[in-house]
């Protein structure tokens, strides 16, 4: 099955390369005979009032959804006193978000290719703000566990609905690039965002108040959207296929818990292993019907594009490693350097003007490099300058991680706006929803399953380096180090890897 590549020649303005769709039918003319991109071509990148409001909404809502990842991170030891949580129950504040986010998202994208992603949008959006005002007002870990549980599910709606409105509201690209820059802006800005307000809100009014902010912007959006957004959703409705949503979603929910708990218990503790290995049985077997599925929750032709198949592994790991890298150096300045919260947050800072920077000329350097060098660009950066962590010591390393996070996350953005893009190019209006289903799975299984993985690992260097003499800062760095040292590796490696897959895209079109 031929394919095309995504990327358009160096110097070419972007959208005026050929489209890079797996099907003959969707770009009936050979690439060679693709006619010179119209010199109206820089005006098509140009939105208008109604449309400029709709990317502002729509990135509002992503830019929410990141901020929650965060925002608690830093609160969770004030809120365990509040509630009555032990040390070892805080985990759950997290968890009991991630497992819904992740674990949901394809069923929703494709529902809402059915029903409709304005109608989804909305009932994810309100639930989301119930849900966080709910936690807000908890009286009792029970009850705010089940607020944090329903804005994950609120978020695995709100996250799918949101990306396929955007990309069938945005025109391929010039229009649809510059969205995606913005939009992947704010998604990576959210997280970081996210532990800088939640330091500075808990210590200045209480912990209950990053909830009650994320309760404040869902109702900011939920008042406009209906407003702002038309319906769409895929023009026939056929059947929902109830084995393949049960077995991916439970297979993810299986993997996340097990990656969750390894975090805190070990990869070798029952609870572990059998979630564990229950979720990869079940994500084969979802893989096992759908090939045999009349009308499958993901269709497997897709996922057997190269440029789909390549850029979703590209996003996964860059969203990954990215917030392993931002976590690792939280405790590194915190736990080992003993900076204040304040002092943590400014850091932070810094990273997210520079990630603001780079998100914002991230379309010109796709326009000009191609989707397909960006992205090999942005996954090389991250891991070169993750790796540039491991020179940090335990007296003073402040500048090292400062310039070596910035200079990660701008490569990290890069990697974000050019995997978006690549997966997205050339699938029909009518399979936007699976399409950027894949992509959000790919976000936020990354940001959800990275750091369980990585800080399972430190904390199990950190606790053997513990029980050979080793003194609490040199331990604590050591773990740390393993844990930038893998999460650099694995991010150079899928570069390689992406780097072949695409390369051969590029040859097929060629030839």
């Amino acid at each position: 099955m031929p394919v095309t590549d995504t990327s358009p020649p160096t110097g070419t303005p972007p959208g005026a390369g050929p489209r890079a769709d797996a099907s003959p039918a969707a770009d009936p003319a050979p690439a060679t005979a693709a006619p010179p991109a119209p010199a109206s071509a820089r005006a098509d990148a140009r939105m208008t009032p109604r449309t400029k409001l709709i990317l502002l909404l729509l990135c509002a809502a992503q830019f929410i959804i990141a901020l929650d990842f965060s925002i608690l991170n830093v609160a969770l030891p004030v809120l365990g006193r509040d509630l009555g949580m032990g040390q070892a129950d805080l985990q759950w504040a997290v968890t009991a978000f991630a497992l819904p986010s992740g674990g949901f998202l394809l069923l929703s994208g494709r529902i809402a290719d059915l029903f409709g992603r304005r109608k989804l949008f909305l009932i994810g959006l309100a639930l989301f703000t119930g849900a966080s005002v709910l936690a807000a007002l908890a009286w009792s870990p029970a009850v705010f566990l089940t607020g944090r549980a329903l804005q994950g599910l609120g978020a695995a709606v709100i996250v799918p609905t949101g990306m396929s409105l955007l990309t069938t509201t945005f025109a391929e690209g010039p229009q649809r690039e510059r969205a995606l820059g913005i939009s992947g802006t704010l998604l990576s800005m959210g997280f970081t965002i996210g532990m800088v307000l939640g330091g500075v809100m808990t210590d200045y009014l209480g912990w209950r108040s990053t909830m009650g902010l994320l309760a404040v912007a869902g109702v900011a959006v939920l008042a406009v959207a209906p407003v702002l957004l038309t319906e769409s959703r895929h023009p026939r409705r056929p059947r929902i296929d109830v084995p393949g949503a049960v077995t991916v979603t439970g297979g993810l929910l299986s993997l996340i818990y097990a990656l969750s708990t390894a975090a805190e218990q070990g990869f070798g503790h029952p609870d572990v292993l059998v979630t564990l290995v229950a979720g990869l049985a079940l994500l084969a077997a979802f893989v096992r019907v759908e090939s045999r599925a009349d009308q499958p929750l993901v269709s497997l032709p897709m996922l057997r594009r190269r440029t789909v198949a390549w850029g979703n592994l590209a996003g996964l790991t860059t969203f990954a490693m990215m917030s392993t890298a931002v976590f690792l150096m939280t405790l590194y300045l915190q736990e080992v350097l003993r900076l204040s919260a304040f002092l943590t947050g400014l850091v932070f800072g810094v990273q997210g003007v520079v990630s603001a920077v780079a998100g914002l000329v991230a379309p010109k350097v796709i326009g000009r490099l191609g989707a397909r060098r960006t992205l090999l660009t942005g996954l090389l950066l991250q891991a070169g300058f993750t790796a540039t962590l491991l020179g940090l010591g335990t007296g003073s390393g402040v500048w090292l991680a400062l310039t070596s996070v910035s200079f990660a996350s701008l490569g990290h953005l890069w990697a974000i706006i050019s995997y978006g893009v690549t997966a997205t190019s050339g699938v029909p209006d009518a399979e936007q929803g699976l399409a950027t289903g894949l992509v959000t799975s790919s976000q936020q299984v990354g940001i959800t399953l990275g750091i369980p993985l990585l800080s399972a690992v430190a904390s199990a260097h950190i606790a053997a380096l513990r029980a050979d003499g080793s003194g609490f800062a040199d331990a604590t760095l050591g773990g740390i180090k393993l844990g930038l040292g893998l999460d650099a590796a694995l991010v150079a490696v899928v570069a390689l890897l992406v780097a072949a897959g695409l390369r051969t895209v590029r040859t097929t079109r060629r030839g």
